[in-house]
Order: C-alpha cells, then structure tokens, then sequence
C-alpha cells in the first residue's frame, strides 16, 4: 500500500477527524464513510492508506501524541520524566484520557483494534519507556535488578486510569508529577 499520495497536511487532518468523530460517537459507531464524509474524501482512499478502522484508529492516535518517549534524554531519570510531562498540556490530558476510556470499553469487543493498539501505539510506548529506564540503570541511577522496572508502564497507566475513577478528576500534570515523586521514584529507587 503507498501512502505516498496524501500530504503531510492532509493526513493530519485525517487523522483529527478520526480522534473527532471517536470523541463524539465512540470506537464502535465510527465509520469509515463517516471519516470520508467528515474530510471529504472517498472511502476507496481511506482503505488505500489503511487497511481498517483499527489501524486508521491506532495511526490517528499514535500521530497525536506529542510525546516520543525514546526520544527524551536530560540525563537523569527525574528530568526524563519531567520532560515528558512537560510536553503535553491539561487540556491535551483530559482529552485523551477521555478518548483512552472509551476505546478501553471497544478493545474488549474488538480484537483487531487491540492488536493494532497494542503494535502501533503501546509497545512503541513501552519500548520508549525502556530506553528511559536503561539509561538510568547506566548511569546507576537504578539497579538494574529492580523489580519495580517491568511495572513502570502499568504504574503510569494505572495513574491515569485511577484518577478518573477514584477522584473523578482527569489527570494532570501535577498529579502527574506528585505521582511520580510519590510512587514511581521510590519504587524505583530513584
């Protein structure tokens, strides 16, 4: 499959409309004549670029994250994390904690979605995470036999998903930041 037809521009706007129509109707009442009727576009394009709705789903949320985690480097762990908080804002959290809560309910009726879920937007993440963690480990910042290490993204999801249920709150960037002095660092020991 090319890709190569639509612009950079054009993609992106896609994928918006994508991440828009999941805000309004939900994973399972979006359709790929709705995306097409929402950007203009022919259903026979969208499947040139993406083979289904869960990847189309998948690539539009992975295209929106504004954070690539691998990608951070302060050099220390602490300033890593901050660092990738900071590059998000409250508004951009609560949106997507929102979208993440209603595509958590498709993901159980869906297993296509959960396969490209998991391919394109969480182990992308989890490798990230991990580059994070083995830097830190070599620069003795962590032990490299810490068990707590395998649970760092369960720890982080666990965080975002918690707060919703338990404070009715989205979360943010200072709970976020509390969380991980709070819980992450220690468990780390860090």
């Amino acid at each position: 499959m090319t890709r190569s037809r639509l612009t950079p521009e054009r993609e992106a706007e896609l994928y918006e409309a994508v991440l828009d129509l999941l805000r309004e109707v939900g994973y399972d009442a979006l359709t790929m004549d709705a995306v097409a009727g929402r950007t203009r576009s022919s259903k026979a394009t969208l499947y040139r670029q993406w083979r289904s709705k869960p990847e189309l789903v998948a690539k539009a949320l992975r295209h929106s994250k504004p954070v690539h985690v691998g990608d951070i480097d302060t050099g220390t762990l602490r300033g890593d994390f901050h660092a990738m908080l900071a590059r998000t804002d409250d508004c951009r959290m609560e949106k997507d904690s929102a979208l993440m809560r209603g595509l958590a309910q498709a993901v159980h009726a869906n297993p296509d979605l959960h396969e490209a879920l998991r391919e394109l937007l969480i182990e992308p993440e989890i490798t990230g995470l991990d580059v994070l963690l083995r830097r830190a480990v070599d620069r003795g910042e962590i032990r490299a036999d810490n068990p707590a290490l395998g649970y760092v993204p369960h720890m982080f999801l666990g965080a975002v998903v918690a707060r919703q249920l338990i404070e009715d709150r989205a979360p943010d960037r200072a709970f976020l930041i509390d969380y991980l002095d709070a819980v992450v660092f220690p468990a780390l020991g860090a």
